[in-house]
């Protein structure tokens, strides 16, 4: 059975106008195109059989504007007229969205290249961002072979995704086909590009708006037919025999037959005032002219890399849409869209879950923390814990970034978990074993590195019972941390700790009779749910005179809420001085630490009666 005839082209613009009257009417099903004489386009149209099946009327956007001031030839008009329900004046891309509009409205801009300048169209689409796609060609029948591909529809076998890149190396997804530099250069790499009957393509590398560089191999944006405009740079083939790669592994862009091509590289699709090519070079134009009814492209740089890679692998799979869900990953590395749809997306949608990710909050503060242990010279080379932190740190950095963030969080989860119980306890250990190390000195260091923030600063009760002063010192330098203080008139700086770190309360008699037990009770408030470990020191004149017991405590906490206590008890000595003493608790979770201060008074010991004086 012979293909059917999908588009009926024509180098006649009498015949088109026919062509298009009758189309319009529904007296025939082939879509017209005016091919105003170039060769390229009707080869285009037939080539265009082996990928789309049948015509359809395209879901129109909500809003249409047509830029140029010189009229349309009618029948393009009249085909480009039912993509929108609503057109507006070109004058009004530089207003504000229509008043009537919904959150789903959607625009369509078209017109020439040479018409989408800057200003306005980089604003019209920042302020309809994600609901807005553009119909453009380097020519009235460049534009009008783009329209007529918008009533096409892709024949259901056409199935292939592929992703071919230079700069990643992404295990596939699915059925997605993936190439990278370590196959790229293999000899069947053209055959699959230029053979392939593709519903999706994705072609990732590094270039400019000419090209795009896949290994030996070089995505092409070269139109021959195009008249030269001497004036304007070109890249090195425009003034030579030469091409910059080897000829033979050129991938003409107008060839790939590919129903929608994502151009994922910077620059491939800059607006006419800022390229940096010729336009008989740029590879958008090519695309247009080739058989593509979708592409996404770039106007300027971008970071994409493999979060967007495999997001897009996700998208190809489930149907969704190519520019939404890639502007929605690269959301986390600028503020604009870094992609642009040229066509009439149907009702396709953004992937769902996909949104710019960014690292797990706890890998961030870990890094943070330790940062400012190592970087901010809080430990010392000599300290035992420095070399445990400089690993851990080298293994936390890679976490932070937004490749990592795409990464599978449970997996980060797993083993951030594990390293950090590990180094809480052995950080608790150290300070049961040696209190006076440097960890306890973390709120003066940090402090001498920061300034109290007064509108932090709240009226509190301190544990003795009197008012008290609770306030952050903001940190000055990316080397020191935030800590919470808690200030007392009597206790003095009663509680320190860095934010995010566990709470304390302890839970105390006031006084102890020497040789006598002195009971503690200590309340931990996490930061997040898990494990928290605790313990209780007393200063160094008291060690001599006091047994503290347990060394330390492990306890797992609800986030926002206190928890079972932790028990310690204090044994003095029978022959501890009498006077004031402090206890000081401590908690780690997650490399975050917490003091805070008892006050307590031991008592001579009660003297029995055979110790009494005779009368």
């Amino acid at each position: 059975m012979s293909a059917p005839t999908v588009f009926a082209a024509t180098a006649s613009l009498d015949q088109y106008t026919l062509d298009v009257s009758r189309f319009l009417a529904g007296d025939t099903p082939a879509v017209p195109v005016w091919t105003d004489g170039r060769d390229d386009l009707a080869e285009a149209a037939r080539r265009a059989t082996d990928i789309y099946r049948a015509s359809r009327r395209p879901l129109p956007r909500r809003y249409g504007v047509l830029l140029g001031s010189e009229p349309l030839p009618p029948a393009l008009a009249a085909m480009i007229e039912p993509l929108a329900v609503t057109w507006l004046a070109a004058s009004e891309l530089d207003r504000d969205q229509p008043s009537d509009m919904t959150g789903d409205a959607t625009l369509v801009i078209a017109g020439l290249y040479e018409q989408l300048t800057i200003d306005p169209v980089r604003a019209a689409l920042w302020r309809w961002r994600g609901r807005s796609s553009l119909l453009t060609g380097r020519d009235l029948a460049s534009l009008a072979w783009f329209v007529a591909k918008q009533y096409a529809t892709v024949s259901p076998d056409v199935t292939a995704v592929g992703l071919y890149t230079s700069t990643d190396r992404p295990a596939p997804i699915g059925a997605v086909r993936v190439r990278d530099d370590r196959t790229l250069d293999e000899a069947d790499t053209g055959a699959e590009v230029l053979d392939g009957r593709w519903r999706r393509l994705l072609l990732q590398g590094h270039g400019r708006d000419d090209s795009i560089n896949l290994g030996d191999w070089t995505v092409c944006g070269l139109h021959a037919g195009a008249a030269r405009s001497p004036e304007l740079l070109g890249p090195r083939c425009a003034y030579g025999p030469d091409c910059y790669k080897p000829r033979e592994k050129l991938l003409p862009l107008a060839r790939i037959r590919a129903a929608e091509i994502v151009l994922s590289s910077c620059n491939n699709a800059p607006y006419p005032d800022a390229i940096t090519y010729d336009p008989k070079y740029q590879l958008l134009l090519e695309a247009i002219d080739g058989v593509a009814q979708d592409v996404v492209a770039a106007p300027t740089v971008h970071h994409s890399d493999r979060p967007e890679n495999e997001a897009w692998m996700r998208a190809a799979e489930a149907g969704a849409s190519s520019v939404l869900t890639l502007n929605a990953v690269l959301g986390g590395s600028q503020p604009d869209d870094a992609y642009v749809h040229y066509g009439l997306p149907g009702d396709r949608r953004e992937l769902p879950g996909i949104a710019a990710r960014r690292p797990d909050p706890r890998v961030l503060t870990t890094a943070a923390r330790l940062t400012a242990y190592l970087a901010g010279d809080l430990l010392p080379p000599s300290h035992p814990l420095r070399p445990r932190f400089t690993r851990m740190a080298a293994k936390v950095a890679p976490w932070t970034t937004r490749q990592a963030a795409a990464v599978s969080a449970d997996r980060v989860g797993a083993e951030l978990d594990a390293d950090l119980q590990s180094l809480d306890h052995a950080i608790a250990g150290l300070l049961a074993k040696d209190p006076d190390n440097e960890l306890t000195d973390f709120a003066g260091h940090f402090g001498e590195r920061s300034a109290p923030d007064d509108d932090s600063a709240e009226d509190v009760v301190c544990v003795c019972g009197l008012p008290a002063r609770r306030f952050v010192r903001r940190a000055w330098t990316p080397t020191a941390l935030d800590t919470v203080c808690v200030l007392c008139e009597r206790c003095g700086d009663v509680t320190l700790r860095l934010t995010g770190a566990p709470e304390l309360a302890v839970e105390a008699p006031a006084k102890v009779a020497a040789g006598g037990v002195l009971p503690v009770r200590l309340r931990v408030t996490g930061a997040r749910p898990g494990p928290v470990r605790v313990g209780v020191y007393v200063p160094r004149y008291l060690r001599g005179d006091c047994v503290v017991e347990p060394a330390q405590a492990r306890l797992r906490v609800s986030a926002g809420r206190p928890t079972p206590t932790a028990e310690f008890t204090l044994t003095m000595a029978a022959d501890v001085p009498p006077q004031a003493y402090y206890l000081t608790a401590y908690g780690v979770q997650d490399l975050g630490l917490s003091l805070t201060r008892w006050d307590f008074g031991v008592e001579p010991a009660a003297t029995g009666p055979s110790d009494k004086e005779a009368p």
